[in-house]
């Protein structure tokens, strides 16, 4: 439950700024939070094909 309310929290911060920030920051910030996700899931997916190979 605590965990929640600190996430909870920690989104209110986050959203704040953002409504603060310009809108050309926040499109860049989000395109570079999306492109490090991608590369994230192609690295899980690419290891786990390997390890369930062997």
């Amino acid at each position: 439950m605590l965990f929640l309310v600190a996430a909870l929290m920690l989104l209110g911060v986050v959203l704040g700024t953002v409504a603060h920030a310009p809108l050309t920051f926040t499109a860049v910030a989000a395109v570079v939070i999306a492109v490090w996700l991608g590369v994230f899931a192609l690295r899980e997916r690419h290891g786990r094909r390997r390890t369930s190979a062997h």
